[in-house]
């Protein structure tokens, strides 16, 4: 589902990247191959550093469809970008990369919090957030970090993640799944 980013994968992720239903809401965007190469070294330079986190996301084939990144780590918070290209919307590989991504950043980088600004007109992000049900609204809970994604007008929602939430989530999901001492007899 996730692997690491190389290089070996700009050209069709370029392709994805510059589809119109994707290309408006890509983090880094490149108006060239040439370009997209160049975001891409930089990025995985950056993870090199400990600056960010990036995976590319796969499908079944291994395959790159899309990416997904913690950006702007700071005191253990940092905000998620992810795309997918166009062909994989509503297959549920959003859903699955995030749940594997949040698995490495709670447990193998020990992030504490994943923020996640999304645009009020946005209504496909809008939707795929509010199927986490980790997730929280963070406008009220993070004022300040709202008020930072939101300095010039009120484009965004800020929603976050904790570590709590999500292992909580995970515990009852495991919870939920364990056969009773009824379906065992």
């Amino acid at each position: 589902m996730l692997k690491m980013r190389d290089l070996h994968e700009v050209p069709m992720l370029y392709e994805l990247m510059n589809h119109p239903d994707v290309f408006p809401y890509v983090r880094h965007k490149a108006s060239n191959s040439d370009e997209f190469y160049f975001i891409t070294k930089q990025t995985i330079e950056a993870e090199e550093n400990g600056e960010l986190i990036s995976r590319t996301i796969i499908d079944e084939y291994y395959q790159p469809i899309g990416t997904i990144n913690l950006f702007d780590i700071h005191e253990n918070h940092g905000f998620l970008a992810t795309w997918i290209g166009q062909p994989y919307f509503g297959k549920g590989y959003n859903q699955q990369a995030k749940e594997h991504f949040f698995d490495i950043l709670f447990f193998s980088y020990n992030i504490e919090g994943i923020f996640m600004k999304v645009r009020k007109a946005n209504k496909r992000s809008l939707k795929a957030v509010l199927k986490l049900p980790y997730a929280a609204l963070g406008n009220e809970i993070y004022p300040h970090v709202y008020g930072k994604v939101n300095r010039e007008a009120e484009i965004y929602d800020l929603f976050v993640i904790t570590k709590d939430n999500y292992m909580s989530y995970q515990q009852f999901r495991t919870l939920e799944v364990q056969p009773t001492d009824e379906e065992v007899s």
